[in-house]
């Protein structure tokens, strides 16, 4: 596999992520990856740092592009934890833990994203509005509830399959609940 055909994979993606999502302006985007199924062989068995510096470089510039937060996340050896800036941990008040990631204990984008950051920090818990499960690594616990999944025509990068997932608000109520405030013919004052 060919680290072009990678980009041109991961760019698909995104790309196709953001044709279907209205994602947030300073909205928090997660990422798990592994870059072992990329390269289609089995999880933290193959990691590669070429690839995690590559798609870290492309992730950067879209959460540029696009005007969001990044949350990179690391494999289960260290609890899954994700790797940010700090500004984005104390913007969004997440607790710091302490772990270093490394190739086997973080995984290669993990790496890729620690060495690129000017100041970076990791944290256990987020609530992100959004994000991209490159191989199964199960990013479902950092994504806000209601999550919604993307169905995404752009699904695979390399050899691994990818999931996206966006958010929306809870509908809470009953019968007599609205919920399209744009509505136009709905009474806002309505009773009963």
């Amino acid at each position: 596999m060919e680290l072009t055909d990678i980009e041109a994979d991961l760019r698909k993606v995104l790309d196709n992520y953001f044709d279907l999502v209205e994602f947030p302006d300073d909205g928090l985007f997660v990422v798990g990856c592994s870059t072992s199924m990329i390269l289609g062989k089995w999880m933290s068995t193959d990691s590669s740092l070429p690839v995690g510096e590559l798609l870290y470089k492309v992730l950067n510039e879209y959460a540029n592009k696009y005007h969001f937060d990044l949350a990179i996340q690391g494999c289960e050896h260290i609890n899954r934890s994700l790797i940010m800036k700090r500004s984005t941990a104390v913007k969004h008040n997440f607790e710091q833990v302490s772990v270093v990631p490394a190739m086997h204990a973080g995984g290669a984008l993990s790496v890729a994203a620690y060495e690129a950051l000017d100041d970076p920090v990791e944290v256990e818990h987020i609530v992100a509005d959004g994000g991209i499960d490159i191989g199964g690594t199960e990013i479902g616990m950092h994504v806000r509830f209601v999550q919604v999944p993307v169905r995404l025509t752009a699904n695979e990068i390399g050899d691994a399959h990818v999931v996206a997932l966006k958010t929306r608000p809870k509908l809470v109520g009953g019968i007599r609940a609205l919920y399209d405030f744009t509505d136009k013919n709905v009474d806002p004052n309505r009773r009963g």
